[in-house]
Parts: structure tokens; C-alpha cells; sequence
């Protein structure tokens, strides 16, 4: 038995297609955020489709598997500095863990390429089950054992021209653009199929000019002077009960030299350590100093109830509510916050907690027992803004940020804390998925964190500003507030998925008047 695995091992260790594989997923990491090799996604793509072009769909699942495998081993190694420094394994197991994540995660494009290979019989139909497995796999692969809607392709389009799609298809939509264009290059490079390859690109290229040309969306004249503070504190001291004040104190010193002429303040994800019930006297202080300041200011602060034992991760407006109020409204659980939804597993809730928690330091972190707020939850209203918010992890999710906007948000505005990831690609990617948000729904985009990165965004100007990361500092900066809605906004992926069904229906017949027109034959002949 062993030796036959050996065997199995030394063959797939001299098979170069499965190196092309591998190495093509590693490479696609520099498509992203903070490398923006965004042009790499294609030849990433094409090397994939090439080599899962098998005449079995075992074969397809194999490299398309290993395709994954590299596509997430890099991509998300970032997960393992919080894994190795905040959670307590040993090195081997850290590293097993992280494989077992990345196997689990290489088994959806591995599904995908599976799927265009079983059932295609022809290159059109591979092409139009991509596009489809891929809307599939990713739609699951965000959605099955809570989601991990991580790197998805059309992330790396966030910095290039095609990122004019965003407001009409989503990120989701680009995704599967990012597949169509890299078998355009695989027909093109191969078989030299110009026709098909002009097939492909023709409505891709029609939909961008029209992307380009025509919208809904442009300043409306007003102005956000908004004021981001980054206090900088290490994860180690976060959530040690004797720095919960000197990490308050440090924020309020941050904050009490800016106050003026500033519209909105905002601190990032449980800036505020100390649960709100006993953090009550700070608070109505802030609330008093933001409105004297003629302010609001949005923190995080983590809110158990003891009633109901739910402790949730948790947005609050203190200071103004509305432009002309005279004084803060914060009162302990006015309506006027928001309750995280989408929660992280491990970080911030433990499945069969009784059997994991006792097992290593991963398992019982500080802060790991949040309660689940509503999927749809009110704008936050500060200082008379209507704020769309997402807390860290959430704003991968691009339907749940969707679920919340409405036609008067004014600002996308997320926070979050990345001290688990040190100095990793792992904030840049936070950063990008962020930005890509705004460019959906096109609203300016507030983000701030507990180390960086922090910074605002403009979506129509694609402007970025940001606060350097690991420094304890404020950035005071004025932001266009848009008018109009998007057609993501208001239709979400619903055309997209259509469009999915139509291809898929195409296959079906196509292959259904194949079958009978075969059979037929036999009959007659």
C-alpha cells in the first residue's frame, strides 16, 4: 500500500502539468493586492485551462485541485500569522491546518474545471460551463460552512480599465469575465480559433463602452470632512483587562486636538474594549464632546447584554444624530447601532465549542463567543449622514453590503482590526475587497483599523488616501459625497446569474438535440 502511494507520488511529482498547475495558482497572488499584477490573472488562467483540458473530468479535478491548492496556499498565507503567533499550535501543526484549509478551499475550482469537462462536448460549451461551474463553486465557496469569499478573480480588476463593470456586474460579474478572457487567450494561443475568440470578446467590449459611457452616478456638491484615527495597538494588549483604559485614554487624546470643523469621527472595530454597559460614563462623555464639537463620532465596542447573555461586535453613533440637534442622543441600546452579522469562525464564534475550545489557544480566544446580529440592519445616522456599515470580515461579503444600502446611504464606511495578520498581504487584499465595495455600489468609502490600513476612497475619482500602517496617527481629509444609485446596487447579481442560466439552458438543448437526433439515426439506419 505503501509503496504504491509512493509511486503515485513520484508520478505525480514528474508529471509537468501538474507543476504548470501549481505555480500558475502560486503566481495568481501577485494579482492582487498590495503586487497589482493584474494582467497575471489571464496568463494564471490560461495555463489553468490548459492544463485541465483532460479527456477525463478526473484528470480536470486533479490539476484544476492543484491550480487551487497553489491559488490559496499563497493567497491567503497571511491566515497563518495569526495562526502561529495568536494561536497557540506548534509550527507542524499550524502548517497542517493551513493545508487542510487550502485542500478544503482547491476542491471548489477543482469542482469547476470537473464540471466543464464532464459535461462539454465542444469548445464553446467548455467555455460556457466555466463560466457557469465557477459562478456556481464561488457562489458556494462564499456561502457553504458560513463562506470564504476570499480572491475571487475579479478582485484583481479592482486598479484596472475593466473596473468601469463594477457598478453594473459586481465583482461576481467580473469573476466570470476573468474566465471568459482567459479561454478567449487559451482559444487564441492554441487553436488559433479568431473567430471564436471575436464571439467572446464582442459583448464583453460593448458592455465596457457602455459601462464607460453611460451613468447614473456624479458628485452631488456636498462635502465630508471625516476625521480617521489609528491608535496602533498591539494585538498582545488588546483585550488585557488593565489596558482597556490606557487604550480608551489613548483614543480620546487622539481625537481631542481634531474635533473642530470636522463632520464625522471615526475609530476603528472594538476601539473601545470595555463592554458598553461599564464603558457608560466614558460614553456619555464622548456623546457630550462630540456634540459640543458639533460632531458625531462611530466606534466599536463590544456590547454584552446581560439579560440575554448575547455579546455582540458592536458600530455606535455618539455625538449628533441629525445636523441641527443640539446635543448627543447616545443613551445604552438606542437603536442607532449596528450588530455584526457575518461572523468570523474561530475569531469570533467556535463550532462544537464544548469539544475545540479546550483543545489548544486557537480555539479560546479573547472575544470569541459574538452573538449573530440581523442580516438586514438601519443606516447608522451621524451627524445627519446616513452610513452604510460592514465590520472587518463582512465586507467580503458583497450581497449582505448590498442587503443594507439603501437609496439614502450616503457613505460606505467599514472597520475592522488586522493586527492579526502583521505585515502581510493581508490588509492590502482587506483593503482592495473594500474598495471594490464602493465601486459597486459607487459611494465614498470610509475604512479605519486598529494598525492600517486606514483610509478613505473615492470611487469615481478612484482616488486613494490612506494613513500609514503600524503608526499610531489621524488623518483629517474631505470626501465628495455621490448622487445616484448603481445598477449593482439595485439589481445585485440577479442579471449575472440569468446570464448563467441562459448558458447553461444553451448547453442542455444543444446537447439534448444531439442525443436525439443520434438516437434517431440508430432508429432509422
Amino acid at each position: 500500500m505503501l509503496k504504491t502511494q509512493l509511486n503515485k507520488l513520484t508520478t505525480l511529482c514528474k508529471d509537468k502539468n501538474a507543476w504548470l498547475a501549481l505555480i500558475a495558482g502560486c503566481a495568481l497572488t501577485l494579482a492582487y493586492a498590495p503586487f497589482g499584477l493584474w494582467p497575471l490573472t489571464f496568463v494564471c488562467l490560461i495555463i489553468a485551462i490548459y492544463v485541465t483540458d483532460q479527456p477525463t473530468p478526473k484528470q480536470a479535478a486533479k490539476y484544476g485541485f492543484l491550480f487551487g491548492f497553489g491559488w490559496f496556499a499563497l493567497g491567503i498565507s497571511w491566515v497563518h500569522v495569526s495562526i502561529a503567533q495568536f494561536g497557540g499550535l506548534p509550527i507542524a501543526l499550524s502548517l497542517l491546518a493551513m493545508a487542510f484549509l487550502c485542500a478544503y478551499l482547491a476542491i471548489y475550482p477543482a469542482l469547476a474545471f470537473a464540471f466543464a469537462n464532464r459535461y462539454s462536448k465542444s469548445h464553446w460549451q467548455r467555455l460556457a460551463l466555466l463560466i457557469s461551474g465557477f459562478a456556481i463553486t464561488e457562489y458556494l465557496r462564499g456561502t457553504l460552512l458560513t463562506g470564504f469569499p476570499w480572491l475571487s478573480f475579479g478582485y484583481t480588476l479592482t486598479d484596472s480599465p475593466l473596473n468601469s463593470l463594477a457598478p453594473w456586474i459586481g465583482e461576481f460579474g467580473l469573476t466570470l469575465i476573468c474566465v471568459a478572457l482567459g479561454y478567449a487567450g487559451y482559444w487564441l494561443l492554441r487553436y488559433r480559433h479568431y473567430k471564436s475568440v471575436m464571439v467572446t470578446l464582442t459583448p464583453i467590449a460593448l458592455l465596457y463602452l457602455f459601462s464607460a459611457y453611460s451613468t447614473d452616478n456624479r458628485y452631488s456638491g456636498q462635502q465630508l470632512k471625516t476625521l480617521l484615527v489609528q491608535g496602533n495597538i498591539e494585538q498582545s494588549l488588546r483585550w488585557a483587562p488593565e489596558q482597556f483604559w490606557p487604550t480608551m485614554s489613548k483614543y480620546q487624546d487622539m481625537t481631542r486636538p481634531n474635533w473642530a470643523d470636522v463632520d464625522l469621527v471615526v475609530w476603528p472595530e472594538a476601539a473601545i474594549p470595555e463592554i458598553e454597559d461599564y464603558a457608560f460614563d466614558y460614553l456619555i462623555n464622548l456623546d457630550k464632546a462630540a456634540a459640543f464639537n458639533n460632531t458625531a463620532l462611530i466606534t466599536g465596542i463590544p456590547d454584552y447584554q446581560f439579560d440575554t447573555r448575547n455579546v455582540y461586535n458592536t458600530l455606535i453613533v455618539l455625538g449628533k444624530k441629525q445636523r441641527d440637534d443640539q446635543e448627543g442622543h447616545y443613551r445604552y441600546l438606542h437603536r442607532n447601532r449596528y450588530q455584526k452579522h457575518q461572523l468570523l469562525p474561530i475569531g469570533e464564534f467556535v463550532p462544537f465549542e464544548d469539544v475545540l475550545r479546550p483543545l489548544a489557544p486557537l480555539f479560546d480566544l479573547p472575544m470569541s463567543s459574538f452573538s449573530r446580529g440581523d442580516a438586514v440592519q438601519n443606516n447608522l445616522l451621524a451627524n445627519g449622514l446616513h452610513v452604510l456599515p460592514a465590520i472587518c470580515y463582512e465586507i467580503a461579503f458583497s450581497e449582505l453590503v448590498r442587503g443594507n444600502y439603501t437609496h439614502e446611504s450616503d457613505i460606505l464606511f467599514t472597520v475592522s482590526n488586522d493586527a492579526w495578520f502583521g505585515d502581510s498581504h493581508g490588509p492590502h487584499q482587506h483593503m482592495q475587497i473594500a474598495r471594490m465595495r464602493a465601486l459597486e455600489l459607487q459611494r465614498p468609502m470610509v475604512r479605519v483599523t486598529n494598525n492600517g490600513i486606514s483610509g478613505v476612497y473615492d470611487p469615481l475619482s478612484q482616488q486613494q488616501v490612506t494613513i500609514p500602517q503600524f503608526t499610531s496617527e489621524v488623518l483629517s481629509t474631505e470626501l465628495k459625497l455621490i448622487s445616484g444609485h448603481s445598477f449593482f446596487s439595485k439589481q445585485g447579481h440577479t442579471p449575472v446569474w440569468l446570464f448563467v442560466g441562459l448558458l447553461l439552458l444553451l448547453v442542455f438543448f444543444t446537447n439534448a438535440k444531439s442525443y436525439l437526433s443520434s438516437k434517431m439515426e440508430k432508429a432509422f439506419f
